[in-house]
């Protein structure tokens, strides 16, 4: 195997991790910051780490067309996704967070089916089944005192909802804009959008209670969402067919599932076991299609 498919899917194996990552480690920023709040400074910090690309490019012409879409993939992967995902990791734990955002690729094939009207292979079929067996088993185990595992589950389920309308709508999008540009447009966007929540909140928290430890993961968070995981995914891209990258979104559960386990003390058991396997068989059967298939941008 050459360099090149080699750096790639290092990569994109990174660009997942990074994605598991920041989603259990804002398991303690909301913990500490209220969620609007959280959302808000995350699109600002990602904001001014885009500047260059957020705003007007020479020569550059967008059409109402493209604006509107860039709104929807906005609302709904950005500002509908965060608000999901930081309120579900608030009510369970960062494992099963991991696990139920790793049925992405299973949910994004159905939504191509539903809205596109792509076809629904029996193997993306399968993967459907994968993803609602693996949650319900979550949905069946016992949660630990003091967490509303049910209903930050569904929280999540609607999290990565969100997220598939995101990657169909930008099917649409990627033909237009290069995907940084994408990127950063749709930060702004939510930004926009929080802002009134954001300022809400703001008003009656006190900064100052917030440890330096949390501030530095904050900064995290917001970068790795908005600018590492985009920027390592589309570099991953470059060496390797995207209907090859897919796969690597097995990196997410994995990621988020180590560092609850190793950092944030929480419990592995059987229950979360076969959730895992589930989405990582799901995986493997949406991402490694027959040869053949094109090249398609992915990520955020």
């Amino acid at each position: 195997m050459s360099a090149q498919p080699l750096r790639s899917y290092a990569l994109l194996f990174l660009s997942m991790t990074v994605v598991g990552s920041y989603v259990a480690l804002s398991k303690p920023l909301v913990a500490t910051i209220p969620v609007f709040l959280l959302a808000w400074m995350r699109f600002g910090i990602g904001g001014l780490a885009m500047l260059r690309q957020t705003l007007p490019q020479p020569g550059e012409q967008i059409r109402a067309s493209t604006w509107r879409a860039l709104f929807l993939q906005s609302l709904f992967g950005n500002f509908l996704f965060s608000i999901c995902m930081l309120y579900g990791v608030s009510m369970t734990s960062a494992t099963a967070a991991g696990v139920i955002l790793a049925t992405l690729p299973a949910m994004v094939a159905l939504q191509s089916r539903l809205i596109l009207g792509e076809r629904l292979a029996p193997r993306n079929l399968l993967a459907v089944l994968l993803a609602v067996a693996g949650i319900a088993t979550l949905g069946l185990s016992k949660a630990p005192t003091g967490v509303n595992s049910l209903a930050g589950n569904l929280l999540l389920i609607g999290a990565v909802a969100c997220e598939a309308a995101y990657v169909v709508i930008g099917k649409q999008v990627s033909a237009h804009l290069p995907p940084l540009r994408v990127s950063a447009l749709i930060n702004l966007v939510g930004f926009l959008l929080m802002t009134p929540f954001g300022i809400w909140q703001a008003l009656d928290f006190r900064f100052a209670s917030v440890p330096p430890g949390m501030w530095t993961l904050l900064v995290f968070y917001a970068l790795g969402a908005s600018v590492f995981s985009v920027w390592l995914w589309m570099s991953g891209l470059r060496g390797v067919p995207a209907n090859h990258a897919g796969v690597f979104t097995i990196a997410l559960p994995l990621a988020s599932t180590t560092i609850g386990v190793l950092f944030l003390g929480e419990h592995f058991g059987l229950p979360h076991g076969i959730a895992l396997g589930c989405a990582v068989a799901g995986v493997l059967l949406v991402s490694v299609p027959a040869a053949g298939a094109g090249r398609k941008s992915a990520g955020r």
